[in-house]
């Protein structure tokens, strides 16, 4: 009888807690002349298993604490086991009391080249560099989760951005691009990380937990007072500005969040905007079409 209820309680932790992403992964070949291959397909199954059933941190997430993300990998060529694509990243969260999805992350990855061969086992070790198409999924995992965490609890998402700094590191000892600062431009994986890491854009971590927490998870309760939240936090971007002008980190930022900005201050219930707009068209003029369609 012992044996029986300790089976029963270990099942029902197995059933309590999960892995921490929920992620949909596709893999879109149809500008190929050879879309038509299995592989492609084979490809999108593994990773689905690969990012959904790997046990990415030591925390323990409940079933419905998951995080919800998509990974679409366009791939520009393929040819002997070697593919060349583009990787989009997205995430969302659900805000408190409600069903509501916030988008959280929205990253374009331009430089994701890879070599995979159909069936081959991905299995992500920390300490070494095995493959690229490993290391940067994994690396996204942990971006994804780190932006998740820092929108519930101040600067908690510090561990995990380590987590993909360290891959980063490693990385840096292969061919691939998009690992060092040396590749072009400063917005790829090495200045992603470093930015997260670095205490000048702490800010930006202040106004992701603020966003959420003292606006979008306020409105199931009080449209009005979320609304004020979300403004306040729009406002400290001013803070990041002043230092960094178009920082790769705001940027990131208003990719996931420009719509959801729109929509929100386009409707009621009515609060004063005109200084948020005149800070959003001076942080994120790249959005100024939109920052001009929102209804006063």
């Amino acid at each position: 009888m012992y044996r029986f209820f300790l089976f029963v309680s270990l099942l029902c932790l197995a059933t309590v807690y999960s892995q921490e992403l929920n992620c949909s992964v596709k893999v879109n070949a149809q500008t190929l002349n050879n879309s038509n291959q299995p592989i492609f397909k084979t490809l999108e199954t593994s990773l689905t298993d690969f990012v959904n059933k790997t046990k990415w941190t030591s925390r323990k997430f409940k079933q419905s604490e998951r995080i919800d993300c998509t990974i679409l990998i366009n791939v520009a060529s393929y040819g002997a086991d070697q593919f060349v694509a583009t990787l989009q990243v997205t995430s969302s969260r659900t805000a408190f009391g409600s069903n509501y999805a916030s988008p959280v992350l929205n990253i374009n990855d331009k430089d994701f080249s890879f070599k995979y061969a159909e069936f081959e086992n991905l299995f992500f070790n920390p300490n070494s560099f095995d493959s690229n198409l490993i290391a940067v999924i994994a690396y996204y995992a942990y971006i994804i989760i780190g932006f998740d965490a820092d929108t519930f609890e101040l600067n908690s998402g510090k561990e995990f951005y380590q987590q993909a700094q360290d891959i980063v590191n490693l990385a840096q000892q292969s061919s691939f691009r998009g690992w060092s600062q040396n590749d072009g431009g400063n917005q790829n994986r090495f200045f992603l990380t470093n930015d997260l890491m670095s205490g000048t854009f702490d800010p930006i971590k202040e106004v992701l937990y603020d966003y959420h927490r003292k606006g979008i998870d306020l409105m199931s309760e009080n449209v009005q007072k979320g609304k004020e939240g979300v403004k306040t936090a729009l406002l400290s971007l001013s803070k990041i500005h002043s230092v960094r002008p178009n920082a790769f980190l705001t940027r990131i930022f208003f990719d996931a969040k420009s719509d959801e900005i729109l929509a929100l201050f386009s409707g009621g219930p009515q609060v004063k905007i005109t200084d948020l707009v005149d800070n959003l068209n001076r942080v994120s003029p790249m959005n100024g079409s939109k920052w001009a369609s929102i209804k006063f």
